[in-house]
């Protein structure tokens, strides 16, 4: 006979708990669960065992007991604040904040109570009261490293760049072995335009941790940033596994073992899937016509508004529809690296699409004579960083035609409305039905000015003159360094924030360069 067997409910949970604090966690479940046989609604055994759950990430166990144990003991500490860490974990937010106003009430002391309340406005998007919850946390626990990180994060959502910085670095002071804190500084940094040092720490986090995913990806960007190709791509590679993004990879209809990783494809059906936005799919189809070059019989699968324009270069399937048969496929972001494209050798700079010669007719006898100039302020408004790269409407409005030119907007979706506030803009929107549309009336215009969007990669696959406005710390493809121009495109002309925020340095550069007789 076990010697527990006949021991008391008492002294069962006794023996639980001193194994449970000893890290025996294999010892202690089964104690528990002895303990709730008996008297099945327990509180304290309810409680021990819930955190025990949360601890082993069993969320849904820890969720049930947890629950069950609060109802027993509602002003319990413990059992709320566990039973809120078992929520935020679950993405439940708006749960835990009540779940901590309900601790801060019973005891504003509790650090532990701001921390989650923190972190679970910062889920829901309200940077400003996560702040002031993380600052009450760590008034009551300065070493909290995680609330240091999170408030960092919150900080950085405020575009409080040198506040977010300052507590990046106290989190890895009080957590230097962290991979996690070390990368997360990085991408700090990277924010911050410090992408040397960003480069670093993201190599210090992948010598502490080989595979913490995040610190990869972030490593990729700061390379790609700083011109290192090479080792970005290879490190771009992890966004696969990394939290953020690794649901799009869960893709069941493609075998991972025909994932095309560079080997011959002299007869072989190639199927590339068009990856994260519009943008991105527009910019690498420069590739298709390469894998082609190869031997391959290269279909895209892609977004069914691109179809119509990129069906050019290769044959399309509408992403959501059946892929078909094929011997291999690739991810359309892995194309750079699978060609090693370095800043020195990205293909057709000068432009691999062209638009239709009907639609470009029709559209020439719409539109009026004389200099063309087209206007895109805006972006996809759920681009994690829309609102660092997107302008103002009053911004754009601010700019003058030059003397026989006029300003036509290409702006769609939520803000397309804006132009019928601009005095003399032209609204396209209503035609801009997809992509062949857009690129006929890209392909009657003398200009586009846009800021970091879709139709901008779409002007430059065409070889149409644009000119791009640009953030302080632009995305990784538009290399800071690199002054006015890109080489992934030979028709734009790059306008900088020389200040994170300063639209207004951008908008004078541009109407100078507008009043500035063409060559």
């Amino acid at each position: 006979m076990n010697a527990l067997s006949g021991s008391s409910t008492t002294a069962l949970l006794a023996d639980a708990t001193r194994l449970h604090q000893d890290g025996r966690l294999e010892d202690a479940a089964p104690l528990y669960a002895r303990v709730l046989a008996r008297e099945a609604d327990h509180p304290a055994a309810l409680y021990f065992a819930g955190a025990l759950a949360l601890r082993r990430g069993r969320l849904e166990e820890a969720r049930g007991l947890l629950l069950r144990a609060a109802r027993a003991r509602p002003d319990h500490p413990g059992t709320l604040t566990a039973l809120a860490e078992t929520l935020l974990r679950q993405g439940e937010a708006a749960a835990v904040v009540q779940l901590a106003d309900q601790l801060i009430a019973l005891d504003p002391r509790q650090a532990p109570a701001w921390f989650l309340r923190g972190s679970a406005l910062a889920r829901l998007g309200d940077a400003a009261g996560a702040a002031v919850a993380l600052r009450g946390c760590l008034r009551l626990a300065p070493t909290h490293a995680d609330a240091q990180q999170n408030l960092a994060n919150a900080l950085l959502d405020l575009d409080d760049l040198e506040g977010a910085v300052r507590h990046g670095r106290a989190a890895v002071a009080l957590a230097p072995r962290s991979g996690a804190a070390l990368a997360a500084l990085g991408h700090l940094l990277i924010r911050a335009g410090q992408w040397a040092e960003a480069t670093k720490l993201c190599a210090a986090a992948i010598r502490l941790e080989p595979g913490l995913a995040q610190a990869h990806w972030t490593h990729g960007i700061a390379c790609l940033l700083v011109g290192d190709w090479t080792q970005g791509w290879a490190e771009y590679e992890w966004r696969r596994h990394h939290p953020d993004f690794a649901a799009d990879f869960q893709r069941p209809a493609l075998d991972p073992a025909r994932r095309w990783r560079g080997e011959t494809l002299a007869g072989q059906s190639l199927l590339v899937t068009a990856e994260q936005g519009l943008g991105d799919a527009l910019m690498l189809a420069r590739y298709l016509p390469l894998l082609a070059g190869r031997g391959a019989t290269v279909r895209l699968e892609c977004d069914a508004g691109l179809a119509g324009l990129l069906a050019q270069v290769a044959p399309c399937v509408v992403r959501g529809a059946a892929v078909g048969a094929h011997d291999l496929w690739v991810d359309q972001m892995s194309l750079p690296r699978l060609f090693a494209t370095t800043p020195r050798s990205v293909p057709a700079a000068e432009g691999y699409l062209r638009a239709d010669p009907a639609r470009v007719a029709a559209w020439a006898g719409r539109l009026p004579a004389g200099r063309r100039i087209g206007l895109v302020w805006a972006g996809n408004p759920g681009h994690q960083d829309d609102r660092h790269r997107s302008l103002p409407q009053r911004m754009m409005a601010g700019l003058t035609a030059p003397e026989g030119a006029c300003f036509v907007s290409l702006q769609v979706g939520p803000r397309g409305g804006e132009a019928n506030a601009m005095p003399g803009v032209i609204d396209l929107s209503a035609g801009l039905t997809d992509w062949a549309e857009t690129a006929a009336v890209l392909a009657n215009l003398d200009l586009l000015i846009s800021i970091d969007s879709a139709v901008a990669h779409c002007a430059g696959a065409l070889g149409v003159p644009t000119w791009l406005l640009l953030p302080a710390v632009p995305d990784w493809r538009w290399l800071p360094d690199a002054g006015d121009r890109t080489p992934w495109y030979a028709s734009l002309r790059l306008f900088r924030q020389t200040a994170p925020g300063d639209w207004a340095g951008v908008i004078e550069a541009l109407g100078e360069a507008l009043r500035t007789p063409r060559a």
